[in-house]
């Protein structure tokens, strides 16, 4: 998380604390002064209403409009909504991602239940008490005549299109640069399985956090190396699901959460937090080229970039997917795009276009809201971001239980859900009608397996 995401999670905890102190104060007095056994009652009630309304993580108001601009070349027009169907009297041909902006009110019940809006056969969900401007993905639909029925919500306002022009980046040479193992098939799968020129660059071994394996009788240590070894395994091993051959996979090797610091530090090695380890050629033997660090192993700054600058000379790219800069929060995947951006001013070889992903968000941990297999409507956007055009192409139900699979193949996601969050789910899928998919457990199986990917285009 960068310093922005850490400040809202404090703001957050610090509000909770006061809420939870306030009310226990209440609980007190009332069992004091009413009867002795309302406390217990209450506080049962209020941990149920608790998991089931105020358990998400959103760090603005629902009644917040997301602010989005557009580059020059977007197609923006009005349209109409007429007995729930959406008339358009613009040409879209050529018109690759189409976004409806809209405002939209929750009711009464879109308080207790999930606001979404159907589309056809998509739907696409918003924040309880939404109440404001939203932006609905309208990519690969017949737009004029397209039945539009809001739930829990109603749609105010002017409506209006904005259609942008891509061609078919999966058509060209593309490489993904995934900060972790899993990065790559939760942001892109669709794109790379269909890419005949992809390939893919993992950038550290995902080590951390390996408590799951202490309990095959390892220590902290013995468990992270463990760990980072299975997750280097599957970003080489995984990709084959998608078509991406080993010869087009490379692992780095670098530590987890450890790439901001040697941002600042170009020159310093950082070795692992948690493994012990600081060669990172533990996790290259695999790798289908040789690379500058191989020479000496050291988790440098310098040696991540010119690491990164011989896979680009190596792949040549016409396209590199990437962590959105502005809009992912998470340390590594600012981090990575960082050392992207210098790599590519030291290659040799130029790729034009940088298409842009978000797998984790600072304001709203539940987006893509709403059941897997539905739409991704745009992520909520309270600080403007640049005005970048969108590509949102879609995935038809095959390649989405593909996708799925290829998510089921990463061990980070296999792990059993905690106590706590299995019984926050049934509490939710009993009160408010939440489901999740049959095919994992982990939360990304929800999210990630959708009928769009997105990206934001940059021109380099």
């Amino acid at each position: 998380m960068n310093g922005r995401k850490q400040q809202l999670l404090k703001r957050h905890r610090r509000n909770k604390r006061i809420v939870l102190l306030v009310a226990l104060l209440a609980l007190v007095l009332l069992g004091v002064f009413v009867a002795w056994w309302l406390p217990p009652l209450l506080l049962a009630l209020g941990w149920v209403a608790h998991e089931a309304w105020f358990a998400d993580h959103l760090f603005y108001s629902p009644r917040d409009d997301y602010r989005y601009d557009f580059p020059a070349d977007c197609l923006s027009v009005p349209v109409r909504l007429e007995q729930g169907v959406l008339r358009v009297d613009a040409d879209l041909a050529g018109h690759d991602t189409l976004i409806l902006e809209l405002r939209l009110q929750a009711t009464w019940l879109g308080r207790l239940l999930d606001p979404h809006v159907l589309l056809g056969s998509d739907r696409q969900d918003f924040e309880r008490g939404v109440a404001g401007r939203r932006y609905l993905n309208l990519s690969g639909q017949q737009i004029d005549g397209l039945a539009i029925a809001p739930r829990f919500c109603r749609i105010e306002g002017e409506l209006r299109l904005h259609a942008m022009r891509n061609p078919d980046f999966a058509a060209q040479r593309m490489l993904i640069i995934a900060p972790h193992a899993d990065d790559a098939e939760l942001a892109a799968f669709g794109q790379y399985s269909r890419s005949p020129g992809a390939a893919i660059v993992t950038l550290t071994q995902g080590e951390i956090e390996a408590e799951h394996y202490q309990r095959l009788g390892l220590g902290k240590a013995a468990a992270a190396r463990l760990k980072g070894r299975l997750r280097a395994w599957d970003s080489l091993a995984a990709p084959l699901w998608g078509g991406v051959p080993q010869m087009r996979c490379v692992q780095l090797g670098y530590y987890c959460l450890q790439l901001p610091a040697m941002a600042e530090q170009p020159d310093n090695p950082f070795g692992s937090r948690e493994s012990g380890e600081r060669d990172i050629r533990s996790v290259r033997a695999h790798n289908p080229l040789r690379l500058p660090a191989d020479a000496d192993g050291q988790p440098t700054w310098h040696n991540l970039v010119a690491d990164l600058a011989a896979v680009i000379d190596h792949y040549r790219p016409e396209v590199l997917l990437t962590p959105h800069p502005e809009l992912d929060p998470h340390h590594d995947h600012v981090a990575s795009t960082r050392a992207v951006l210098e790599a590519c001013e030291r290659s040799s070889w130029q790729p034009q276009t940088l298409l842009l992903y978000a797998n984790h968000l600072h304001d709203n941990d539940r987006w893509p809201m709403g059941p897997a297999g539905n739409g991704i409507a745009l992520p909520p956007a309270i600080a403007a971001l640049p005005a970048d055009r969108l590509w949102s192409p879609s995935l038809d139900a095959e390649r989405q239980l593909d996708k799925a699979m290829a998510l089921g193949l990463q061990h980070d996601l296999q792990g059993p859900l905690p106590l706590k969050r299995r019984l926050r789910r049934l509490i939710q899928r009993v009160l408010v009608g939440r489901r999740w998919p049959a095919t994992g457990e982990d939360e990304f199986f929800r999210k990630a397996v959708r009928r769009h990917e997105l990206f934001w285009v940059r021109s380099r």
